[in-house]
């Protein structure tokens, strides 16, 4: 053997040693996990300042990422804004733009000529999933909790089947809980709910939704896993173990002693998840969203105005909070407004996907805001609700917010209300007639929007 080839042996006996036997392995894509509550208000949590309901496991959580402060639903209510979270459309474009089911076609209120507009009651297999996508990228799905993505009315001509719009007909591996309802007959077992095998009786569902969320991890922690985590609490009934009710009637601040207990007991069960999950090792190379799906209902929105289905502030504003160890660095509050669509085009950054050469996406992906960099760079975000909610308590609308204006406008009687949100979160002060101009320009904006993604309008 010549001296050239025993020189070339050595070296490369010296690289192997120094860099070792194997090319170095990239790093495993981080499982994603999206909690999204049914009806949760943007200060029921104590970590928004509601200092009368205790969320100790969600303020920890808060404390632990980044907590927004001007986070909006797609919609100011449910099914327009879960179908915004799984294609990352606009409702508008959708044309799901009511909760399921909704009124009939061409409802309108006594002594009324204004018919809201016509809503697609379900979300059609035709479209992509965030499921589906990461399908894809080789990720374990499952969802568990509510849907309410798949209504199709029982005298309905069409021949689909709501069982066959449920999840996992929409790229999930695994469903438990999510049919068309809106709202579970009950918080106890025995739940009368095909998609979920009943309990022991008196089981409580947050708590049960809570164990399946930890065996589901902990039964899928060697791979990527997408689970989609949507609580039914704290939509209707209001029902709660007797002893955190009997709690909260003992504090005069309360108004509703049920509603604030379910609030704890999601925040009880929600925080016995993340603790089995930390303790499971996935902490690290997990991301984990909490938020809600539109404004609240039951609770006391102050110092927002207006409720569930109205397009003030306190129907469309949320509680939005992201956790992701090694990215987003702790403590970490951020203004920047964003949407329910975003969460679509962010979940497949993280995931390493890019969005399909021909598909539509209204969202933004959050992770610039996240890391605290550059890159996110949004003009507008948009709001369409062109229909009555189930309280008939609102007026036909639809609305943008830019910078840190929001203008609204009304279908009943064509007026604008233009309100500085900085200066006048309440939306006490209409600014439309004071600055007519700025009025005149949003509402302009409003009016292109509306065009291009083609919404319903109400008629007369």
């Amino acid at each position: 053997m010549n001296l050239r080839w025993i020189d070339f042996l050595a070296c490369l006996s010296f690289a192997i040693a120094l860099f070792g036997h194997t090319a170095p392995t990239q790093a495993a894509p981080p499982n994603i996990i999206v909690i999204m509550a049914d009806d949760l208000g943007w200060r029921d949590l104590h970590c928004y300042g509601n200092q009368a309901i205790d969320t100790p496991c969600l303020d920890q959580f808060a404390g632990e990422g980044m907590r927004f402060t001007d986070a909006y639903a797609a919609s100011p209510v449910c099914s327009p804004t879960r179908s915004a979270m799984m294609t990352g459309m606009a409702p508008a474009r959708l044309r799901i733009t009511n909760h399921a089911p909704g009124h009939p076609d061409g409802y309108s209120l006594e002594n009324s000529d204004l018919q809201e507009a016509q809503s697609v009651r379900h979300l059609t297999l035709d479209y992509t999933t965030i499921a589906e996508r990461l399908k894809t990228a080789g990720y374990d799905t499952a969802h568990l909790g509510k849907w309410h993505l798949s209504y199709v009315a029982r005298n309905n001509q069409s021949g689909i089947k709501e069982a066959d719009l449920r999840p996992q007909h929409q790229g999930f591996d695994i469903n438990i809980g999510g049919t068309g309802r809106g709202g579970p007959p009950t918080y106890f077992s025995p739940y009368r709910n095909d998609a979920l095998t009943d309990g022991p009786e008196g089981e409580y569902l947050p708590e049960r939704l809570a164990d399946e969320a930890i065996q589901y991890v902990q039964a899928h922690k060697d791979k990527p896993f997408f689970l989609s985590w949507w609580p039914f609490s704290v939509h209707y009934p209001l029902e709660a173990p007797n002893k955190l009710i009997e709690k909260y009637r003992q504090r005069k601040a309360i108004n509703d002693p049920a509603y604030a207990a379910m609030i704890e007991g999601m925040d009880t069960a929600i925080g016995r998840f993340l603790t089995a999950l930390d303790e499971s090792g996935l902490r690290d190379n997990t991301l984990v969203i909490f938020k809600s799906d539109n404004g609240g209902y039951n609770g006391n929105n102050r110092p927002l105005r207006g409720f569930k289905g109205m397009m003030f502030e306190g129907g469309i504003r949320i509680p939005w909070m992201v956790r992701w160890p090694g990215v987003i660095e702790p403590g970490t509050t951020c203004r920047q407004p964003i949407i329910s669509t975003d969460c679509f085009p962010t979940l497949l950054e993280v995931a390493g996907l890019k969005q399909q050469p021909d598909a539509i996406c209204d969202g933004l992906s959050l992770l610039p805001l996240w890391k605290q960099t550059d890159g996110f760079e949004r003009d507008a975000i948009h709001f369409h609700y062109p229909n009555y909610a189930f309280h008939k308590r609102n007026r036909l609308a639809s609305a943008i917010r830019s910078g840190d204006f929001k203008l609204i406008r009304r279908y009943d009687d064509d007026s604008l209300e233009l309100y500085d949100l900085k200066n006048d979160i309440g939306e006490r002060k209409n600014l439309a007639s004071s600055q007519p101009q700025l009025a005149k320009e949003l509402n302009e904006r409003l009016g292109k929007w509306l065009v291009d993604v083609d919404a319903a309008l109400p008629q007369r």
